[in-house]
């Protein structure tokens, strides 16, 4: 099964597309696009995360669910939307951590985390598509499968990585995380309904970094302008 992939990440997971979940997944796909669904995000945007952070230069990953459901905001970078798009709540309060974790942080006007994905930042949902305006409509499609190989891959494969989970369904990835290779770190949600149980004053920023500095990698600079 031919697709269009980062190389490197096509070296790696190459194989996962000949197997037989993923060849029902795009059956599955074909079938709600065949249907006149409106699929999010475009499919040009389904590998985003890692067509701008190569396997080898991943040096954080944040994990979130679904992409967003609502008109032009999905990119396929996790809590991420595209500049013109009202910035979302859990995104609101991301950026709220930040500017009491990193000294100097400010507020951007926009939504759009790419430059982070272009600094070793992985933005990776569980799941990768989306029926517009249908919550979790994509859900047990087969994604989750891919996507947890993504995170087997790197966690067997690389080293001194940082994995931020958000959320009792982030965390429930721990699993396929190598604890004695790698840093996890777990908070609330940033959503509105949990970031006050735990993901407010979480300081994950500025421990990633300083995690990253003792790996003798370079901090991520989070200022989104």
């Amino acid at each position: 099964m031919s697709v269009k992939l980062e190389k490197s990440w096509l070296d790696v997971l190459g194989d996962e597309f000949d197997k037989a979940y993923m060849k029902t997944l795009k059956a599955f796909l074909l079938k709600e696009k065949q249907s006149g669904a409106t699929v999010y995000p475009k499919s040009a945007d389904i590998f985003n995360a890692l067509d701008h952070t190569p396997f080898d230069k991943v040096k954080v990953v944040i994990l979130g669910q679904d992409p967003y459901h609502g008109t032009g905001q999905a990119h396929g970078l996790s809590f991420s939307v595209q500049k013109g798009i009202a910035i979302p709540p859990s995104l609101k309060n991301i950026y709220k951590e930040l500017s009491g974790d990193i000294p100097g942080f400010k507020v951007p006007v926009h939504g759009d985390l790419t430059k982070w994905a272009d600094e070793g930042v992985l933005l990776l949902n569980a799941t990768l598509t989306v029926r517009a305006h249908e919550a979790g409509s994509h859900q047990g499609k087969g994604w989750e499968i891919f996507t947890d190989t993504v995170i087997s891959k790197l966690s067997e494969q690389r080293e001194g990585l940082v994995f931020l989970l958000w959320g009792r369904y982030a965390q429930n990835k721990a699993e396929l995380i190598d604890g004695k290779k790698h840093t996890v770190l777990k908070a609330a949600h940033p959503s509105p309904f949990s970031a006050y149980n735990g993901f407010f004053g979480c300081a994950h920023f500025s421990k990633t970094n300083e995690i990253l500095i003792k790996e003798g990698k370079s901090p991520v600079d989070w200022q989104i302008i």
